[in-house]
């Protein structure tokens, strides 16, 4: 495990509080133990914004919880989960020296808004920082009923921190078209700050030369299957939550990066995700 020296160096490098930190650290041995676990690598499929940061956008913004799609609904099952996360949490310990205690991973299986079944996790951690009092935890959240269009990828994890092991860390995770895909989805089911910051950030990240076609197709299955229309500016700008998504952008963006840009830049951006996207759009 590294010295707490480096989380505050990193901490004053990236301009964000220690325990954030931490936790961006924490969360790639997280990742690390998952991907070495013979019972569950292969099924959980590694997505939402911490998947963006740690396996496609370095210098996004900083996340704290980790989203999978279960391709095996047979491996939601609580005892099952806590158990296989005791396993990752001994690989971990002897990997890097990261605590997480076996008395502190939770699982609840609950009925989502969806009408299906999901599955949230927390599991604490004892890093770096060593805290007293409550540890620190991580929120997992999985879900299987959600439909995966394009065939996931095995991508390296961003691990900027110096215990970078020699063969680095890997985890099963949606291949770019479909974590953008998602995005945009996400967008236009529930608009929050995080999921708008999260289109503009891919739309402008053409390092992977993103194939839009293939992009707007999944949208569109994605869509089909939430039984929501694809979405368009109009249905952005009329949607009920537009208000609340300008009052939330900093409350719910600010501690996850040293400085947030304005509310107004992005939502002017989007405009231009959305042309692009339906009608060719080009700077």
């Amino acid at each position: 495990m590294i010295d707490k020296s480096e989380i505050m160096e990193f901490s004053r490098k990236f301009g964000l509080r220690a325990n954030v930190v931490e936790k961006d650290y924490v969360l790639g041995w997280v990742l690390a133990g998952i991907f070495n676990h013979t019972k569950i690598a292969a099924d959980w499929v590694f997505k939402g914004g911490t998947c963006i940061k740690k396996c496609y956008y370095e210098t996004y913004r900083f996340s704290e919880d980790l989203d999978f799609t279960l391709t095996d609904s047979s491996l939601l099952e609580e005892k099952f989960l806590v158990n296989s996360l005791k396993g990752v949490s001994e690989w971990i310990y002897d990997a890097s020296g990261i605590e997480l205690p076996k008395d502190l991973i939770r699982f609840e299986i609950y009925q989502n808004n969806r009408g299906g079944i999901s599955a949230q996790g927390r599991i604490g951690y004892r890093g770096p920082l060593q805290p007293r009092g409550d540890l620190p935890r991580i929120k997992l959240d999985l879900t299987i009923d959600e439909i995966q269009v394009l065939e996931p990828v095995v991508r390296n994890v961003h691990h900027v921190y110096s215990d970078y092991p020699g063969d680095g860390i890997q985890i099963k995770c949606y291949c770019f078209e479909e974590v953008f895909a998602e995005k945009i989805r996400s967008l236009a089911e529930r608009e929050r700050p995080r999921d708008l910051y999260d289109v503009v950030l891919l739309y402008r990240y053409d390092k992977l030369r993103a194939n839009k076609d293939i992009i707007l197709s999944t949208l569109e299955k994605k869509c089909k299957f939430k039984n929501i229309p694809v979405p368009t500016m109009d249905t952005l700008q009329n949607r009920a939550e537009r208000e609340e998504l300008e009052a939330e952008w900093e409350n719910m963006l600010a501690h996850q990066m040293a400085s947030l840009p304005a509310f107004k830049q992005f939502w002017t951006e989007i405009s231009q995700v959305m042309e692009w996207l339906h009608n060719d759009f080009k700077e």
